[in-house]
C-alpha cells in the first residue's frame, strides 16, 4: 500500500477516535450531573408576605414540613437574608421555649451514599449567646450544635448511607436572644461515575482499536 494511502487511513481513523471518545465523554458528563434530592432548598419558592416591607416575613415554606410547640414553630419564617448568589431569601430560625423543627421526606436508595450541605448563620453575640442547631438524617443526629457565635453563612458537609427509599431530613433548632439563618440545603448522590474516569477509559479502549487499525495497513 502506497505511503500517503496510509497516512490517509491513518487521519481517518485518528479522527474517527476523537470524535467518538468526545460523543462517549459528553454522554457521561450527562450522566455525571448530581440529581438535587432537596426540594425548595434555597427557600425562594414563597414570596415574603409584603414585597414593599423587607422586614415582613412568611411563614408558609413550601415542601417543608413544620413541627414542635406553636410558638416556636412561628420563628420558622422566610427572611430576605440569603446566602451570597443563593437567590433573594433564606429561612429565619428562632424560639421561645424549646427546639422546633423542619423536614423534608427525600426519595433515596438504600445503600447509596449521598452528601448533604447547608449554609447556616448566626448574629448572636456574648453574652447573649443562647442557642442550638441539630441535624437529623433517617432519625440519627448526625449534628448539634450549641451556643453558635455570630458567623457569616458558613458551609456544613455531612456524608450518610440510605437505609431506605424515604430518609427524613429534619433539622431542629432554637434561639433565645436572636436568630439562626439556614440556606443553601442540598443532598446529592456520591456514587455518579467521574466523567473524567469514563472519559480515561475510552480513550485507552479506542486507542487499542486505533493501534490494531495501524497495524493492519502498514
Amino acid at each position: 500500500m502506497k505511503l500517503t494511502k496510509k497516512l490517509s487511513i491513518l487521519v481517518f481513523s485518528v479522527t474517527t477516535t476523537l470524535i467518538s471518545t468526545a460523543v462517549i465523554s459528553n454522554t457521561y458528563n450527562a450522566a455525571a450531573q448530581a440529581v438535587e434530592l432537596v426540594k425548595n432548598g434555597s427557600f425562594e419558592l414563597d414570596p415574603l408576605v409584603d414585597p414593599n416591607n423587607p422586614n415582613a416575613t412568611n411563614p408558609n415554606v413550601t415542601d417543608w414540613t413544620k413541627s414542635g410547640d406553636p410558638m416556636d414553630v412561628s420563628g420558622i419564617r422566610i427572611s430576605n437574608f440569603p446566602q451570597q448568589d443563593s437567590g433573594n431569601q433564606g429561612l429565619s430560625l428562632s424560639g421561645f421555649l424549646g427546639l422546633s423543627y423542619i423536614s423534608q421526606t427525600l426519595s433515596t436508595q438504600p445503600g447509596q451514599q449521598y452528601e448533604l450541605s447547608y449554609y447556616l448563620a448566626s448574629i448572636d453575640e456574648a453574652p447573649d449567646l443562647d442557642n442550638q442547631f441539630q441535624t437529623f438524617v433517617g432519625g440519627n443526629k448526625i449534628s448539634d450544635l450549641e451556643d453558635i457565635s455570630f458567623q457569616p453563612y458558613t458551609q456544613y458537609k455531612f456524608n450518610f448511607t440510605a437505609d431506605s427509599s424515604a430518609t427524613e431530613l429534619k433539622f431542629g433548632n432554637w434561639d433565645k436572644y436572636g436568630f439562626l439563618y439556614l440556606d443553601n440545603v442540598s443532598v446529592t448522590s456520591l456514587s455518579v461515575p467521574e466523567s473524567s474516569t469514563i472519559g480515561g477509559i475510552a480513550v485507552a479502549g479506542l486507542l487499542g482499536i486505533l493501534l490494531k487499525k495501524k497495524k493492519a495497513i502498514i
